[in-house]
């Protein structure tokens, strides 16, 4: 199981997050500064950081700039403050999630897993292939036939979901969560128009697979050997 980092100088804020953490399976390293944070990073590999912004030495905008020159890990920043310009700060400076004290541990924890779901997908670089058609992760880009297309990033993210798990059947409910996220307020016919959108740009390109509706259910994609 992955290891957090929990950086607070509030020992009761570390000790809250260290055990709603521990109780849903991960390990924790923690650190009461950013200062230490940055020695715990070099002592003991962590999969994502979770930062507080107000820390004496070293603030969570100046370590989440230190993690992102040195660690290739998710930042989530904690927060009383819930101004607008305060979080743009926090975006400047690297930072991948943002939650504003106090929070529910339930949504800290489905943060979590979000991020940690979203650096693993962006992390595997093999390409997919289904037949002459070719799906590159880590460019963003798909190849077909020796010609490279260029998707609008969400489009391109539910075709490689759904290219990696050829035959399965997601759910709308479970493609909003993997793509948009737990927290999407918008509505699920928003996961139809980004299938139509696929289907009537690779009608044209290729014949290799073709994503089918399962009524009442989802979608999945077939490859056509």
């Amino acid at each position: 199981m992955e290891r957090i980092l929990v950086v607070d100088d509030d020992p009761n804020i570390v000790k809250f997050v260290t055990l709603n953490l521990s109780e849903a399976g991960y390990r924790v390293a923690a650190a009461n500064d950013g200062r230490e944070a940055l020695q715990r990073l070099k002592e003991t590999p962590c999969s994502l950081a979770v930062v507080d912004v107000m820390m004496p030495y070293m603030d969570g905008l100046e370590l989440t700039k230190a993690i992102r020159d040195e660690y290739d890990i998710p930042v989530l920043i904690l927060t009383a403050k819930s101004h607008i310009d305060d979080k743009a700060e926090g975006f400047k400076a690297g930072t991948d999630d943002y939650l504003v004290k106090p929070f529910e541990p339930k949504e800290l924890i489905f943060r979590i897993e979000a991020l940690l779901r979203r650096y693993k997908t962006e992390g595997e670089a093999d390409s997919i292939r289904l037949g002459n058609v070719s799906i590159y992760p880590d460019k963003y880009t798909v190849e077909i036939e020796d010609k490279t297309y260029m998707l609008p990033l969400k489009e391109f993210e539910l075709l490689q979901l759904l290219a990696a798990h050829p035959g399965q059947v997601f759910s709308r409910e479970q493609l909003i969560e993997q793509i948009w996220g737990v927290f999407y307020e918008g509505d699920e016919r928003t996961v139809d128009v980004h299938i139509k959108r696929l289907r009537t740009r690779f009608s044209k390109l290729t014949a290799d697979f073709t994503i089918k509706t399962v009524r009442g259910v989802g979608y999945f994609l077939e490859p056509v050997l």
